[in-house]
């Protein structure tokens, strides 16, 4: 996954617009919110920012992300 770290400081989650991290193992972004820490997923190192799109930590489903 290759994400530039400008941009990286510059994301933010749609829901709680609390920072998200890089998780390069998952390839995905994750809010760094504990009561939120929706997972956003990285297709072809292209962030995809949708709240129904995003799984919430544990889930291997996505589209749980409605807030």
């Amino acid at each position: 996954m290759k994400i530039e770290p400008s941009l990286l400081a510059i994301f933010a989650c749609p829901v709680c617009h609390s920072p998200l991290r890089a998780d390069d193992g998952a390839a995905e972004l994750v809010c760094t919110s504990d009561s939120c820490g929706l997972a956003y997923p990285v297709r072809d190192d292209i962030p995809v920012l949708l709240a129904d799109e995003a799984r919430r930590p544990g889930s291997d489903t996505r589209g749980t992300g409605k807030a």
